[in-house]
């Protein structure tokens, strides 16, 4: 009832409606014939349900149900509500009615402004509906009145206890019921009826209201109820609860409002207000349009909302803004679109880099996969491990164009604290996120090219272990969800591509190892330093010098003349120096406006750069006893290494001189062991060692060496020295022996045949196993050499000693031992 409607008003409607109620009284029920039928009109349901004793208000259009409510009404009648359960139906039958009708009173009929009627209807009684007796114009029905039980035992009264209780929780939960409602269903006495009012009061669903009316038992229409009551209450429980919450945050969010106008005044009043406010607005509309992950910015939010309440001059206000700009800046979404051609790739890898197969087929492997499945792969974890200069972090800025991804890098080298990758947490003064988070900030993009340089000069102490930090970085299972000591949010680094360098992965922790791809960098050969210094470091240098391009050409021999003589390393950063030291001469003379050669010769070399600093290792000039030439492996490449054996009177000791390591030393008392237990083999004798020192010398001194692959060089050259058969110079040798003559794969193959090529020998002396590696040396290289691979010993005495008739003179030292002993038999 409305508000403003004065007493006379509400008296006047409430005894207009009290009157159209006497009326409906007034209508008799339908008499049963000797059949015990009924026969009335029906009045058609299709979205609703009266219940008997119930009064509802009912629209009616005009149609069918307006002529049957005329007819009844003039002939003083009550009415069948039948309940359609196939609305579909345009004609409809009884199979298209619910079996069980209500027998209805139908007021006088009120008409509205749109067309329609209204009237009141009562529900007196529950009909079985028998048959139809009219069609047209309305429909008449037959149907059997349903007398309900009205006895009350101790399980109905139960049931009825148990509705009343539930339909008061509802009456007090549900504003839209009134609590006369309640108060109305204590004082009735029957079961069915009590049943009937309380499904009039709740909204149930339709089917809910259609099944209840089905029920002709009260006892098990109670139980039905009570269980719609149960599901009705936990529903308006809930409702009660969420408006609650919504309600104490709505008061929250008006006290906030309140004591933030106070606060506003405060800073108006101080001159500080605008200004600062307009700086938490800045914030908080730069936070809404990142488009942070949920928990970042709900992290975000909370921290401007402390940086809001606090005074502008307050303490903490530059580490919380710190921290949330920091938020801000990182890049969470933003990446850049990965450019899938192989071929693109391949020719941008080759423009800006010679050689290096391995590292660019696993780069264009790694593009060809993205391309077929671009949503499925992780990452790869690269590990670029080899000697300086060979042009690990150029290759990486190459795959970064190759790919169209920014490139950023971190020097790892001398970094011996933890929170340099982690960051410090923000209760330190200064405290900041760590390199990795500071590096993703620089890039701008979640998906760039991240190099983490020399990863094997990482240090460990009482501050934590770097190396350990890493592990999460570059663990493909964890680093979705990077923690940063600084920042305390999960942040996603796995669509980082991390490449990683190192010199040697000696010093790399096993578990970081593990996580990652290892591509060697074996350093470059002479030809491919040739090829690189014509294509990149010379037109580089040029240009740096100031000169034109093309005005000066450096000669291929004064190319290989700087690399022998002036440089000793694997890459090429010294080369280009001293190339840089020759364009630079050639720029003095210009600049001076003197004659300057435009031809670089292998003798102007050495006149600009001054004397050889190297001197290349050449083969033997000889065939000499004693000597056999080794071949070797070093970070700078590969090199030919002569081992000399001396033998002299003495008490059976063995010397080993040169910096010869723990192993090579090793290796060199396997060789001497297996000679001695073969003597027979060279017609020695056995007690001839016990007489004689054997001294063994591996130039050059200064220089440190160790490894197992000598092992067949020294025992050629000690097999050399007893028997006095000299060793062909034009021979070298590498691999490891074993005590019963073995001979074992050995590291190292393309640098050293190299090396042997360079010094100029002929035949190259391989363990059997090494065959594999031939596919990595160059086939002009091959083709000048003679390759026998051996698996024991003997064979390698076959080809590098000469045979037994080439020396028919017994060896020095068994001649005086003879003399020795038949001097003490006279």
């Amino acid at each position: 009832m409305k508000e403003n409607w004065s007493d006379s008003d509400a008296e006047e409607f409430a005894n207009h409606l009290h009157q159209r109620t006497e009326e409906l009284y007034n209508i008799p029920d339908a008499e049963p014939d000797d059949e015990g039928l009924i026969e009335c009109s029906a009045f058609i349901m299709q979205d609703m349900v009266i219940f008997p004793r119930m009064i509802s208000p009912v629209f009616i259009l005009p149609g069918p149900n307006m002529v049957a409510v005329l007819d009844a009404q003039a002939n003083d009648e009550t009415m069948i509500a039948m309940f359609l359960q196939n609305p579909d139906a345009e004609v409809p039958t009884l199979e298209d009615f619910l079996p069980i009708g209500v027998e209805i009173a139908v007021g006088r009929l009120l008409s509205l402004s749109d067309g329609k009627s209204s009237a009141l209807i009562q529900g007196r009684r529950r009909v079985e509906i028998v048959e139809i007796v009219q069609e047209d114009p309305y429909l008449r029905v037959r149907a059997r009145p349903i007398y309900e039980s009205i006895e009350i035992n101790r399980e109905i009264d139960a049931l009825m206890r148990t509705s009343r209780d539930l339909f008061e929780k509802c009456v007090q939960l549900d504003r839209s019921l009134p609590d006369e409602a309640h108060i109305y269903s204590l004082n009735i006495p029957e079961p069915g009826w009590l049943a009937d009012m309380i499904a009039t009061a709740i909204s149930f669903p339709l089917k809910e209201r259609q099944t209840l009316l089905l029920l002709a038992d009260p006892k098990e229409r109670l139980k039905r109820l009570n269980w719609l009551l149960a599901q009705e209450l936990d529903v308006l429980q809930l409702e009660d609860e969420i408006q609650s919450k919504v309600q104490n945050e709505v008061d929250r969010s008006q006290r906030e409002f309140y004591l933030r106008e106070q606060m506003k005044a405060i800073q108006t009043e101080l001159g500080e207000g605008d200004i600062w406010m307009r700086d938490i607005a800045e914030l908080r509309e730069r936070i809404e349009k990142a488009g942070l992950p949920e928990e970042a910015r709900k992290v975000a939010e909370k921290e401007v909302e402390r940086l809001a309440q606090m005074p502008s001059m307050a303490p903490e206000v530059g580490i919380i803004r710190t921290y949330v700009e920091w938020i801000l800046e990182l890049p969470w979404h933003q990446q850049t679109e990965d450019n899938l051609d192989v071929e693109h790739a391949a020719k941008v890898l080759d423009h800006y880099h010679f050689g290096l197969k391995d590292a660019k087929d696993r780069i264009l492997e790694y593009i060809a996969v993205r391309s077929l499945q671009p949503k499925r792969l992780r990452q790869p974890i690269l590990c670029f491990s080899g000697p300086p200069g060979t042009g690990k972090t150029s290759l990486g800025r190459s795959i970064a164009e190759a790919l169209g991804r920014n490139f950023v890098r971190v020097s790892l080298g001398g970094v011996r604290d933890e929170a340099e990758i982690r960051g410090h947490r923000r209760t330190y003064i200064g405290a900041l996120p760590g390199r990795i988070l500071q590096t993703m900030r620089r890039a701008g993009t979640i998906n760039p090219l991240f190099m983490l340089d020399e990863i094997d000069k990482l240090g460990a102490d009482f501050r934590g272990d770097p190396a350990a930090a890493l592990l999460e970085v570059l663990d493909p299972e964890q680093n979705h969800a990077f923690s940063d000591h600084y920042l305390e949010i999960p942040y996603d680094l796995s669509k980082v591509m991390f490449i990683t360098t190192a010199n040697s992965l000696a010093s790399i922790p096993p578990a970081l190892l593990d996580r990652m791809e290892v591509i060697e960098f074996p350093g470059y050969i002479e030809e491919e330093k040739v090829e690189i210094a014509k294509r990149f470091l010379i037109p580089r240098q040029i240009e740096e010098s100031g000169l034109q391009d093309k005005e000066v050409v450096f000669r291929d021999a004064a190319i290989r003349r700087i690399i022998r003589e002036y440089t000793y390393e694997a890459g090429v950063r010294n080369l280009e120096r001293e190339i840089g030291r020759m364009c630079r001469k050639v720029a003095r003379l210009k600049s001076q406006k003197k004659r300057y050669p435009s031809q670089l010769t292998p003798h102007l070399v050495e006149k600009f750069l001054g004397p050889p600093q190297f001197f290349v290792s050449e083969a033997e000039r000889q065939d000499e006893v004693g000597v056999a030439t080794a071949m070797a492996w070093t970070e700078t490449g590969g090199e030919i290494m002569p081992v000399e054996v001396l033998i002299m009177e003495g008490k059976g000791n063995l010397q080993i001189t040169g910096q010869v390591g723990d192993i090579m030393q090793e290796s060199a008392q396997a060789a001497l062991s297996y000679l001695k237990a073969h003597c027979s083999d060279f017609d020695l004798d056995p007690s001839v060692f016990e007489g004689l020192d054997i001294h063994i010398h591996v130039p050059e001194g200064a220089v440190p060496k160790d490894g197992p692959s000598a092992g067949i060089t020294i025992a050629t050259a000690l097999a050399s020295a007893f028997t006095e058969r000299k060793v062909y110079r034009e021979v070298g040798m590498t691999g490891e022996i074993t005590l019963r003559g073995r001979v074992l794969p050995i590291g190292g193959v393309r640098e050293k045949i190299l090396a042997a090529h360079r010094a100029g020998l002929k035949t190259v002396i391989l363990p059997e196993k090494n065959k594999k590696d031939l596919v990595d040396v160059p086939k002009k290289v091959l083709s000048d050499l003679k390759i026998v691979f051996v698996t024991h010993i003997d064979e390698v005495f076959r080809v590098a000693l000469h045979p037994s008739s080439d020396n028919p003179v017994q060896p020095r030292w068994k001649a005086k031992k003879e003399e020795k002993n038949e001097e003490e038999e006279e």
